[in-house]
């Protein structure tokens, strides 16, 4: 046997191509089954078997309007196991995505569950401002955690037929061309021939980096007749190729702090380190038309007397091109993205959508939220690529480096489930205004009783009914419509002996979980919050829901957000939801409308099927229990006092760790430094919110 190598832009010849397209068969076939106590209740049936029925009959469209703690994620995840197809679970956010991408992995533990975000833990794009002469470079800081995890992702979408991806919105932004990544493979079987200098080439195209000394994720080292990579897509293990001439002997996969052999391998698919990597024949091919352009461009500035831009533009681009020449890479070469990937100008770049298998679904969550992000995330990126185009920054070129617009994204999605207690105009114009509704939930509860109440002397009956709410053994929920109103309402309650915090954007997400979890067990009473419902709460604890200012009508008090809003209340069975206002505005006229008209519903099955309501219990979720987790951190025994208690604090804690773990490693004592890693890995598990339960 040989090994096989796929270089992106070689010509294949009858027989490699049937060899190239056999690389690609699936070999894990799984079917999607879900692990689960609870079975289908309430509305849940219907609705499952409502949605699998639109889809079996080619239905493009459906929406599921499912009223808060109506058990919606389990409904999604019996239409994927039913019609056994892989899908893309589509949120508006990194916080939610994360939250779905758990609750998935526990229905789904046997099949290959996915979390697909944005890799920027920061990230300042480039820009210029016109108005004051200021150019801002380019500035981003990428977590390697989460771009694993997006290899992975991808990956699995190669190899398995049972893939479920959860992702942010940030999916419809460009990464490398599905037929490019796929071509730039190589397959390493146990007794094949190869040069182990032609090996170590590979994995440079590839986007490897040999070294040696510091052995991680997307690097490879040589040691004798020994060659080690530690690929892209994975997070603890690595592989090792073991020479004997040019035969190779033996895979083994290892762990990379210990070096001790876990398991021999028959074989090896090694993808590359880059969603963007690209073949040198296509790079060559890039460089000239990038020169051509150029002269064009700059004869166009020179005819316009533009000659600062003209300089500008000179400079800056032909020294992209000398880094592209002599490394391969250079600073922003997302701009150059047309050039690389093939695309003709004005084409819809590759996104996560051309990686999906044919018979994918589409279930696009908080729909009311998610649709406008589509639709208006091209239209800010346009302008800012357009301003830096015309004055000299960049080709016209770097305006198709960019996210799918809403017209291309529509034509490019599989068929789709739109999901919401409030569905948008977009969503239900799609559907003709045809629904499925998810109105019961499980436990019975109904949608909390709504009162309205004037604003004049809001506060005073707001504290009123907070102290009454606190001694019954709640929790309250008060929504402002400023970050300075909720702040001040937080001072005023305090001296008023209410125990109580705020919560609003400028607060991180970390301590936005241990806020809430602080809030839960009852280390505070009262959480104040500008736009309540965007922060994905779950609080069985609150019973009531105060709304000051409900007239001011706006996004803020629009009926959507009226209902969200309404919704936080209704997972405990003394739930209430008082909104302050002096006069009834048609948002509240709307949602107190169909706020009664679920409730009617609601109380008209519990009365039929004879159903006592019951508030739901939810284990409250503790940081310092999630971090262990893990069961090789239950294994290691890791000493509890070493966590850290303050979202502040996580990072530095686990730079520290970091620090140890590498020592001990090179004194050789690799268990301890093991137990590092192990702890390393669970507490960035919680800096990026994904918390299981």
């Amino acid at each position: 046997m040989i090994i096989v190598k796929i270089v992106a832009g070689k010509k294949f010849m009858k027989k490699e191509k049937v060899f190239f397209e056999s690389l690609f068969e699936k070999e894990n076939y799984k079917k999607f089954s879900i692990s689960s106590s609870m079975t289908p209740a309430g509305d849940q049936v219907n609705a499952i078997k409502n949605l699998c029925l639109g889809i079996s009959e080619g239905e493009q469209n459906q929406v599921l309007l499912g009223v808060t703690g109506s058990g919606k994620t389990f409904t999604i995840a019996n239409v994927i196991h039913n019609l056994q197809r892989s899908a893309l679970v589509l949120a508006p956010n990194k916080t939610l995505a994360a939250q779905l991408y758990g609750e998935m992995k526990l229905l789904f533990p046997d099949n290959a569950v996915e979390y697909f975000v944005s890799y920027y833990d920061y990230y300042q794009p480039e820009a210029y401002v016109a108005k004051t002469d200021t150019f801002i470079e380019k500035d981003a800081s990428i977590n390697e955690q989460i771009d694993r995890m997006r290899h992975s992702a991808t990956r699995s979408l190669f190899e398995r037929n049972d893939v479920i991806i959860v992702a942010s919105v940030s999916c419809i932004y460009g990464i490398g061309p599905v037929e490019t990544y796929s071509k730039m493979i190589v397959q390493i079987l146990e007794g094949a021939t190869i040069n182990r200098d032609d090996l170590i080439k590979d994995f440079v195209n590839l986007q490897y980096k040999r070294n040696n000394d510091n052995f991680n994720r997307g690097t490879f080292r040589v040691r004798g007749d020994t060659l080690e990579i530690f690929p892209a897509h994975l997070e603890d293990l690595a592989w090792r190729i073991e020479f004997f001439g040019d035969t190779i002997e033996k895979l083994y996969e290892f762990d990379p702090l210990t070096g001790k052999n876990l398991k021999q391998k028959q074989k090896f698919k090694i993808y590359a380190n880059s969603h963007y990597v690209t073949s040198k024949p296509t790079l060559h091919q890039a460089i000239k038309q990038i020169k051509k352009d150029l002269k064009k461009q700059l004869k166009f500035l020179n005819d316009s007397n533009k000659l600062v831009e003209y300089q500008r533009l000179e400079q800056r681009t032909n020294f992209d091109l000398e880094m592209l020449v002599t490394t391969g890479q250079c600073s922003g070469i997302e701009n150059y993205s047309r050039y690389l990937t093939g695309r003709k100008e004005g084409e819809p770049p590759p996104t996560l959508f051309e990686y999906l298998p044919e018979d994918a679904l589409l279930f696009v969550d908080e729909s009311h939220v998610t649709i406008p992000q589509l639709g208006g995330m091209s239209k800010g990126d346009l302008s800012r690529k357009t301003t830096l185009s015309e004055h000299g920054f960049r080709l016209p070129s770097c305006k198709d480096n960019r996210p799918l617009n809403f017209q291309e994204w529509d034509t490019m999605r599989p068929e789709s489930v739109f999901i919401s207690a409030t569905p948008g105009p977009w969503e239900l114009q799609s559907t003709e205004g045809v629904f499925v509704e998810q109105l019961i939930r499980p436990t019975g509860l109904i949608d909390p009783v709504c009162i309205v109440k004037p604003a004049k002397n809001q506060i005073d009956d707001l504290i009123e009914e907070i102290r009454k709410n606190v001694s019954n053994g709640f929790r309250t929920l008060v929504t402002t419509l400023t970050k300075k109103m909720s702040e001040n309402l937080t001072e005023y309650l305090l001296e008023h002996n209410i125990s109580v915090k705020y919560l609003h954007s400028d607060i991180d997400t970390l301590e936005r979980i241990e806020i809430i979890r602080d809030l839960r067990l009852g280390q505070f009473n009262v959480l104040v919050g500008i736009n309540l419902l965007r922060e994905g709460l779950d609080i069985p604890e609150c019973a009531l829901v105060a709304i000051l200012d409900a007239d001011r009508e706006g996004f803020l008090r629009s009926k959507t957000s009226l209902i969200q809003t309404i919704g936080r209340a209704a997972r405990n069975i003394s739930g209430r939801v008082i909104l302050y206002a002096d006069k009834e505005t048609n948002s509240i006229k709307e949602a107190l409308e169909e706020t009664n008209r679920r409730r009617s519903k609601q109380i008209a099955w519990n009365k039929k099927n004879n159903i006592i309501p019951r508030t739901i219990s939810k284990e409250v979720v503790d940081l310092a229990k999630n971090m262990y987790s893990n069961k090789s951190l239950k294994n290691h025994n890791v000493r509890n006092d070493t966590i850290p208690l303050s979202g502040h604090n996580l990072e530095k804690h686990i730079k520290e760790l970091k620090i140890k773990m590498n020592i001990a490693a090179e004194e050789l004592n690799f268990e301890l430094a093991a137990k590092y890693r192990d702890e390393i890995s669970s507490l960035e598990k919680i800096e990026l919110g994904i918390i299981n339960n």
